[in-house]
């Protein structure tokens, strides 16, 4: 829709609709049920989720959101010249603050622009849909809430595009969740199609644990909110009290790992599929995980996945990189 403050968000709609509660409840029991146990990341964006999301955004200590912002505000005219006009599908798109960066230089271009924002959260795609009609009115803004492959699936069907990936959200993917999403990527994308990636890179170890543990408090927030979405969502009961947060770095997997600590025995109730796991006090819970990268490992391992790259962008510190990738021809 054109010149609009008020923008209609589509919704995926599948073929066999689920229960969201019950959805979320089998994704739970799964991971509670699993070694070591964990939650689906995916389950921390709620609305009150998306929103604390924001908020660490804007922590001191939580570098990233600010560096790749002002990455993208000193290269996005090297990115527009570099792809010409294209459509772009934004995967995990929330506020989409950082995308002005490329909408503006994408408008100053003088080419039509249309701009599909994917997130599974309604909120904040609605929120960041009607901000930037009401700022850039000759967009054609097409939100969709849906998930990475609805996105993917988005961007074959507009090619050419470019696919923006920002945040260095591909961390919160293990190395079997990263593989799948590539081969995604490589199926979808047209030869010629182009991906934005962010990726934060691996750095001193206090700079990187303090991201996640802000004196403020955000970070244990967030964590938490997952068990109290549980007990509203689920029916599982649990004392979120005695749950703490707890995120440190791993050099063996080079990541942070974020967990909810356990500080009695618990039973977590999930009503809509009728079970429940005890979590004993002591163990953790694995809530996310944050992948950190080395800039010339990931151009050499997208190779492999027919993804050449065009340029590669960082700040003087080489905290934080973006990765303007090429689909190669078949």
């Amino acid at each position: 829709m054109r010149g609009s403050a008020t923008v209609r968000v589509r919704e995926e709609v599948a073929s066999a609709p689920v229960d969201p509660r019950i959805e979320f409840a089998r994704a739970v029991h799964r991971g509670l049920t699993d070694g070591p146990r964990r939650l689906p990341c995916r389950y921390l964006y709620d609305e009150r989720g998306s929103a604390l999301f924001e908020e660490i955004c804007a922590t001191p200590e939580y570098y990233l959101t600010r560096t790749e912002a002002a990455i993208l505000g000193r290269v996005a005219r090297k990115i527009r010249a570099a792809t010409g006009p294209v459509s772009i599908v934004e995967l995990g798109a929330g506020s989409a603050v950082k995308t002005d960066r490329i909408l503006e230089a994408y408008v100053e271009g003088g080419q039509s622009v249309r701009y599909i924002p994917v997130d599974v959260s309604p909120t904040a795609l609605a929120g960041a849909s009607t901000r930037i009609a009401g700022r850039y009115p000759g967009v054609e803004l097409l939100p969709h809430v849906g998930t990475f492959e609805a996105a993917l699936l988005i961007a074959a069907m507009n090619t050419p595009s470019m696919c923006v990936f920002l945040g260095s959200s591909i961390g919160n993917l293990d190395g079997a969740e990263a593989h799948a999403f590539w081969e995604r990527v490589a199926n979808s994308l047209a030869p010629g199609d182009f991906f934005l990636l962010g990726v934060d890179l691996v750095k001193d170890r206090a700079a990187l644990e303090a991201a996640y543990n802000d004196a403020a408090g955000v970070t244990a927030a967030f964590t938490r909110n997952i068990f109290v979405r549980m007990n509203r969502e689920l029916g599982a009961g649990l004392d979120v009290d005695r749950i703490e947060h707890v995120a440190r770095w791993s050099e063996t997997h080079r990541r942070i790992e974020i967990w909810g600590a356990f500080h009695s025995t618990q039973r977590a109730r999930l009503a809509p599929i009728g079970q429940s796991v005890e979590i004993r006090a002591g163990e953790q819970v694995l809530v996310e995980i944050s992948r950190k990268f080395v800039l010339e490992d990931v151009a050499a391992h997208l190779e492999g996945y027919g993804l050449g790259t065009v340029e590669v962008f960082t700040d003087e510190q080489r905290a934080f990189g973006l990765l303007l990738l090429r689909r190669i021809g078949q």
